[in-house]
């Protein structure tokens, strides 16, 4: 069987199995960060902790290429923490599975860290080399990306001396990256009146599973299921005639991953038991006949539970059900700027049933601002309406294009000498954290290359062993291609 440490190249996939080893995921990177200094020290590199944990590393340029421009090639050290709901997984404790399939690298049951494990890999193998050419050279790897971009939030002015920086969390191969799209967090809280449950009720759950799920930017615009949205569907169209009483709402995990399952705890009259089971089966039937190409693998499943101690009152449930059922979700405009680029979107992530609240957490992102005011206005409107409260934040800037940028010219042309055909310049529906670094460095050219990575943030996540090759010969020409200082 083919192992990690056996592909090519052999340098980069050696240090994605030792990532894939230390377990990283958002708001955990100490134990891997922790792992990669004492390394560098190791290699006697220079190493800088900045005070939200931002790790930077930095490199001599090689023999003849002292006066080449510095260059940063830029990281994020958290994953997304993501499983099937039939795997036993702790993040916080357990390796990453990762296994070779043809010419895919998976992971068994979970996210694979490929997002952005493997640009991070690609840096600390660079950093580890003796025999790669390149000029002054710095590695940044930022925390917290997935989970609201602490570390870009964070870097201050004057801690970089590059002038040009090289991002790594592209995921498409023979793309370029020059802009991306920013976002807002949204969450809407829902006050609960609760009761007492009623007497003589039968208690069940409602899971829904199944949804393929992924990146809430990458992949908005496919018309993937969203579990939250599904479910709230159904008891907009079911619930008074059932008469079901609603004891919890819980679906999603992460604000940025299309939530692939939720489920919903309710009683009912023992005899709607038999048209609950009607209605349910009705209801798979009709949504997997309608997401039969985008999504498929839908599926209900009915299962009798404890009576719940308490039940959402009549009027905080059809509130709850109107607001999730009225509030928008995935793509709000197509880009008329860039052919086939989303504009503008909303992802309801994660739902959460609370003591006092029904809380509902949603990411705009939009490539321009008045895009993500208009969806941020909806928001506040709905909220108002349903009688909620909001709040709007961690706001990040979008990555403004620059069809001048030298760095671009660069790539563009080293990918067209290697293979002989032209990449695409793209500008992506995803939070990179290029449009945060412009602040503390707006005069940094910057790009952003990568391999192709299929589903992100989702357990079916994998990336193409052909284009991590690829990717590699990129940059190294890149970076052997860096102009002299003016």
């Amino acid at each position: 069987m083919t192992t990690l440490n056996q592909l090519y190249p052999q340098p980069l996939w050696q240090w994605f199995e030792q990532i894939c080893a230390i377990p990283h995921p958002s708001k955990h990177e100490a134990a891997l960060s922790q792992h990669i200094q004492t390394w560098a020290k190791d290699k006697g590199l220079a190493i800088t902790v900045d005070k939200v944990g931002n790790l930077i590393i930095r490199k001599g340029a090689t023999a003849g290429m002292e006066n080449r421009k510095t260059v940063v090639i830029q990281a994020h050290i958290d994953m997304v923490p993501q499983k099937n709901n039939d795997k036993v997984h702790d993040f916080t404790k357990d390796p990453i599975e990762a296994w070779v399939d043809g010419d895919w690298v998976k992971a068994r049951g979970t996210t694979l860290g490929a997002d952005n494990g493997i640009g991070m890999a690609s840096a600390l193998a660079i950093l580890g080399s003796d025999d790669i050419p390149h000029g002054p050279l710095e590695v940044l790897l930022t925390v917290d990306e997935e989970a609201g971009m602490t570390g870009a939030f964070g870097l201050e002015a004057g801690l970089l001396n590059a002038e040009i920086l090289i991002n790594t969390d592209s995921e498409q191969e023979g793309e370029i990256y020059m802009g991306c799209a920013g976002g807002v967090d949204a969450q809407l809280s829902l006050p609960m009146v609760w009761e007492a449950p009623a007497d003589g009720y039968s208690a069940f759950k409602l899971t829904l599973s199944g949804l393929k799920g992924g990146h809430s930017g990458v992949n908005i615009h496919l018309g993937r299921g969203n579990a939250n949205k599904l479910l709230g569907r159904f008891l907009f169209e079911q619930a008074d005639g059932l008469q079901l009483e609603l004891a919890e709402f819980n679906g999603g995990s992460l604000r940025n991953a299309i939530p692939r399952e939720a489920g919903i705890s309710f009683m009912l009259p023992a005899e709607q038991v038999a048209e609950l089971q009607s209605k349910v089966t009705a209801f798979e039937a009709m949504v997997r006949a309608e997401l039969a190409v985008a999504d498929p693998g839908i599926s209900l499943t009915l299962s009798e539970i404890p009576t719940p101690s308490k039940v959402m009152s009549e009027q905080s449930q059809n509130s709850l059900i109107d607001l999730l059922h009225a509030c928008p979700n995935g793509v709000m405009r197509m880009s008329d700027e860039v052919e086939g680029v989303t504009e503008t979107s909303l992802n309801v992530g994660v739902i959460t049933t609370g003591e006092e609240t029904v809380d509902i957490l949603c990411l705009i992102r939009s490539l321009i601002d008045s895009g993500r005011s208009q969806i941020e206005g909806m928001l506040i409107a709905l909220s108002n309406l349903a009688g909620a409260e909001i709040e709007i934040s961690g706001a990040y800037p979008g990555w403004k294009p620059d069809n001048s940028s030298p760095v671009m010219a660069i790539v563009r042309d080293t990918y067209q000498d290697i293979y002989h055909k032209e990449p695409v310049i793209m500008v992506i529906h995803a939070g990179l954290e290029c449009g945060l670094f412009k602040q503390p460095y707006p005069d940094m050219d910057m790009v952003s290359i990568g391999p192709t990575i299929r589903f992100p943030h989702s357990p079916d996540e994998m990336v193409n062993v052909t284009t991590v090759g690829q990717y590699w010969e990129l940059l190294l020409a890149v970076l052997k291609r860096i102009p002299e200082k003016a």
